[in-house]
Formats: C-alpha cells, structure tokens, sequence
C-alpha cells in the first residue's frame, strides 16, 4: 500500500495539509468558521490592551474568551513600568500562572504563618515562574530605575479578572482589610 501524499498548494497549509488554510491572504481569520473549530495564532502585534487593568501595569489578552473563544484559560502579557509598583489586587477565583519574560520583577503578599504579619518578597529572574492561588492579595513591583519588565500570564478562565484593593491582606482575613 503507498504511503498517503497529503495535498499541496493553494487551500492547504504546510503544518497540516489535510486541512484547508482558513487564513485570508493578509493573515487575518476566516470568521465564517466558529471559533472552537480551528487553531488560533495571535500575532505579538495584535495583543488587546482592552483589558482589566491595575495601575502601575499594562495588561494586554493574547488568549481570551473574546479573542479565541476559549472558555476555561485567558493568556497574555503583562508590562511593569522602570521603578513602577502595581496597585494592591487579586484575581478572583481564578488561578493564574506567570512566566517571567523579561526583568526582575517583585511579587509581594502578606503572610502570617509565622505568628507574626509580615510582607513577603519574592524576587525573580528571566525564566522563573511564580503561581498565584485564587483569591490571594498581591502586587507586581519593579525596582529597576531603567528595564519594563515583562511577564506573560496564565488563568484558570477566559478574562483577565482583576480586583483591586485598598491594601493586601492575608487571605481568611479580610474583615482586618481597611
């Protein structure tokens, strides 16, 4: 039996090309197909800015609900001015994950499981990952006078859910809050 020889040319892709190119010629989606029904590729250009926001950070959704029809995870960026620090915030129920791109950002929260409250300071590097569980009270810092950092995040649901915050707190005291 000869091996099957895929089609080529106009209307097939080089990754898959069983399946039709669904991309218009200038690279933009087919948007007579469902969302569900394809692959996505959200270009570093075309980030939207049109996001939950804390001051201090500019978040941009690469991945949302809006964007791809993604119902259980939202990914994009997020960028932290030189000597900048981030409103007090969480993010709902939602878990998220971050992957350090680009300085040295500062996660801060508050923790009292030595007996005492104290504000605890987790320093990274390029490549580091830091998960933030739901609910948890923080802020982005970055303390470099001349480099933006940049992270790229990950969430358990579609949106970008952001709840800023007087002040942190440990999480099972919030009535001590304001």
């Amino acid at each position: 039996m000869a091996p099957h020889t895929p089609p080529t040319g106009p209307g097939h892709d080089a990754f898959h090309p069983d399946l039709p190119d669904h991309d218009h010629k200038d690279g933009t989606a087919d948007s007579s197909l469902p969302l569900r029904a394809r692959l996505h590729h959200i270009r570093a250009d075309a980030l939207d800015a049109d996001t939950a926001q804390t001051g201090g950070m500019r978040r941009f959704a690469a991945i949302s609900g809006n964007s791809v029809g993604s119902e259980r995870i939202w990914m994009g960026q997020t960028h932290v001015a030189p000597a900048t620090a981030s409103s007090n915030h969480h993010h709902g129920a939602s878990e998220t994950a971050i992957h350090v791109v680009k300085g040295h950002p500062e996660f801060v929260f508050l923790d009292d499981s030595g007996g005492t409250r104290e504000e605890i300071r987790i320093r990274t590097s390029p490549g580091d990952y830091i998960f933030v569980p739901p609910y948890v009270p923080h802020r982005e810092e970055n303390p470099s006078p001349d480099d933006e950092a940049v992270v790229v995040i990950a969430r358990s649901n579609q949106e970008a859910i952001v709840v800023n915050l007087p002040e942190l707190y440990v999480l099972g005291h919030e009535s001590d809050a304001g």
